[in-house]
């Protein structure tokens, strides 16, 4: 063949060539094996390198070479070392720039003596941004998943562990070492030989296994004595499963909290022994035992003597030390049939099953004798005695509150007659009626108070956590009676409840609460006043209306008027406290409830009721902070009440300790001697003024 042949030959070949990369998809170019300059590049290739594909030939390949790698290549070509490659790599664009293609370089001899190199790049840079992507979005799940306070565990349908996160390891005490060398057996048995059963728990994974698409929320209980609440997601993808998502959350100490609050909910808080809702369940039944049967029973009051001495010389700790070395001595005098249950303070009542007179004076000499040992404490020993009243049934009654009655009254009578004994009820001769005449004579002050205007009110305020500001104040009843001097309320409160008078009472101090917000309202001063509701006045029939009359006589908003009610007047008659609170909150009224956690009401009406905050009540603040317990109670009605979506007041706060304890926690508000005790309307003005005037100071200045 002649040389002119040849190039002709040559030339429609690489023609034919040409044309034939035209069609493919990826950006092809053609090589020259001798000068390693480009002959030949399709559309592909001259928009993968930003310019016309003509401009591409003639140029050298290393034009085109972005990496040390493609040099190293291009310049083994020319040694005639190799002849092609495949890798993933960067190749140069006219304008400078690099595009990231996978690239493959073969031998293509489309001529005899004319050999070529084909070159193929195929554009990576949607596929590398998706991989970049994919790598932050992987980075912030990972850190997303280290951050939060669960543990999380992730498998395959299989049960192979696709990943997890440091508190998972923490929770369950995985070895360091189980986690380092990857072994999903060794790891899901550990987790089975860490929980108290093993055979429920593997029972509870398998019907999870079962059921790929199932939502499930169960407990584990590990053998350290935590307790987890596990919750399983399917992991799905495209809409199928194909895996499990594991979370895990410490509640050992939430369990422990509801536990002591119900406990507190059927246990006095101080002694921890029945208050007076389970002695009536238990009278209850001896009493139904009693009727069916003929089953006699003995109810015996104790009560300490001159207990007030010692909280007033030696203090209230001392003072709640005794408390609790007597409980743990009467029920050291009972058998285990009977019952001692705590009244409150220094009152005891035991309950003695199928006992007569004479097994209710073995245990009430027992009782004597028990008290007669000396108290120690604090290198401190004395003696405390009591006073023991007996009442029988049915011989003194057919109720708890007859039995109450009699077997108080006869306490009253050992009292007068020098304490430190015991005496059974005597129909008419007990200091029952010496007490009743005593109960009427503060009765009969306490009407004539109200008529003559001894009653006054003071004003505890209710602070913001967090900017000190006084958001409202607590309304509180205060008397000074001419003769009597000053009487607590805890004196005439439940003589006024008993006798029915608390509801005249409770209308007088709504009336001058409600006509005092209005004029600290007209003053531009935003308070909320807070009125305390009895279970009389909260029940008596138009109740509502009234509330709506005497703030439009007032001329107070009704949303600056908020009414504190007890967990008792809630569970008395659940569905007509739920109309009436309803019927209250429609017309703008504010509903509290106070001293929380220590009535026994059940969480369930929390959410029905239309309830605006709850208050703290003081016992759970006192411990604060060193007291575990309290503080765990205290986290667990902050959780609570954050559930509920509602504010939570904190009584009784006394130490600045405390006060950063509970604002942490989560109270908004708080009320107590650390910042102000009740005060009168004069004082309480004052003392708002003075919180006041640092704040016009300071707008002044700015």
């Amino acid at each position: 063949m002649t040389p002119q042949r040849g190039s002709a030959h040559a030339a429609a070949s690489l023609a034919h060539a040409a044309g034939l990369i035209e069609g493919m998809l990826d950006a092809v170019w053609l090589v020259e094996a001798a000068n390693l300059r480009v002959v030949a590049a399709n559309a592909a290739a001259g928009a993968l390198m930003g310019v016309d594909a003509r401009q591409l030939c003639g140029r050298d390949i290393s034009e085109l070479s972005a990496t040390p790698e493609d040099m190293f290549f291009w310049g083994e070509v020319a040694a005639g070392l190799t002849e092609s490659i495949e890798s993933q790599t960067l190749v140069r664009r006219v304008d400078g720039g690099t595009v990231a293609v996978t690239r493959r370089v073969s031998r293509l001899q489309v001529a005899p003596g004319e050999p070529l190199f084909i070159v193929t790049a195929h554009d990576r840079s949607e596929q590398r941004r998706i991989e970049d992507e994919l790598e932050v979005r992987l980075a912030e799940l990972a850190a997303t998943l280290e951050s939060t306070a669960d543990g999380i565990l992730v498998t395959d349908l299989a049960g192979n562990i696709g990943s997890f996160n440091r508190r998972f390891a923490t929770l369950w005490d995985v070895p360091e070492e189980l986690l380092k060398c990857r072994d999903d057996d060794a790891v899901l048995a550990w987790m089975r030989r860490s929980v108290v059963d093993p055979a429920g728990y593997m029972r509870r994974l398998a019907a999870i296994d079962d059921a790929t698409a199932q939502h499930a929320n169960d407990t584990v209980s590990l053998h350290n004595g935590t307790v987890l609440e596990r919750v399983t997601l399917p992991q799905c993808s495209r809409g199928r499963p194909i895996g499990r998502v594991y979370s895990f959350r410490d509640i050992t100490e939430r369990l422990a909290a509801m536990r002591r609050i119900e406990t507190l909910s059927h246990t006095e808080a101080l002694t921890g022994l029945p208050n007076r809702r389970v002695l009536a369940d238990r009278v209850e039944f001896s009493l139904a035992l009693g009727q069916r049967d003929g089953t006699p029973f003995a109810l015996l009051f104790v009560n300490l003597d001159h207990f007030k001495h010692i909280n007033d010389t030696l203090g209230r700790g001392v003072g709640d030390h005794v408390l609790i070395d007597v409980a743990q001595r009467l029920k050291g005098c009972l058998r285990q049939v009977d019952t001692v249950a705590c009244l409150g303070g220094d009152e005891f009542v035991l309950l003695l099953h199928q006992a007569d007179a004479g097994g209710a004076e073995t245990t009430a000499r027992r009782v004597l004798e028990a008290m007669q040992r000396p108290f120690t404490h604090a290198g401190l020993s004395f003696t405390v005695t009591c006073s023991v009243g007996i009442a029988l049934y049915p011989h003194d009654g057919a109720s708890l509150d007859d039995l109450l009655r009699a077997s108080g009254g006869a306490m009253q009578a050992v009292k007068f007659a020098g304490r430190a004994a015991f005496r059974f009820h005597q129909p008419g001769r007990d200091a029952v009626d010496n007490h009743g005449r005593t109960r009427l004579a503060l009765d009969h002050a306490m009407r004539q108070a109200l008529a003559n205007g001894h009653f006054r009110l003071h004003y505890q305020p209710l602070v913001d956590m967090h900017s000190g500001e006084v958001r409202g104040a607590e309304a509180l009843i205060r008397w000074r009676d001419p003769q009597l001097g000053d009487v607590t309320p805890g004196e005439f409160i439940p003589v006024a409840e008993q006798s029915g008078f608390i509801v005249a009472i409770g209308d007088w101090v709504l009336r001058q609460a409600v006509q005092q917000a209005a004029h600290w309202h007209a003053q531009g001063r935003r308070l909320i006043v807070s009125v305390n509701v009895s279970a009389l006045q909260f029940q008596r029939a138009g109740f509502v209306d009234h509330v709506a009359a005497v703030l439009a006589a007032a001329g107070l908003p009704a949303e600056w008027l908020e009414l504190e009610l007890t967990e008792s007047i809630l569970i008395q008659d659940a569905q007509e406290a739920l109309r009436r609170m309803r019927a209250l909150a429609e017309i703008g009224v504010k509903l509290a409830i106070d001293d929380f956690g220590t009535g026994y009401s059940s969480l369930g009406y929390l959410k029905r009721f239309p309830i605006h905050r709850l208050k703290i009540d003081r016992s759970f603040v006192k411990g604060l902070p060193d007291d575990e317990s309290d503080a765990a109670i205290v986290h667990a009605i902050v959780d609570l009440v954050r559930a509920l979506r509602l504010e939570v007041v904190a009584e009784g706060v006394e130490t600045e300790a405390q006060r950063q304890f509970l604002m942490h926690a989560g109270c908004t508000q708080y009320q107590g001697f650390l910042f102000a005790p009740a005060l009168d309307c004069a004082s309480f003005e004052q003392r708002l003024n003075e919180t006041e005037r640092p704040k016009k100071v300071l707008r002044a200045v700015r």
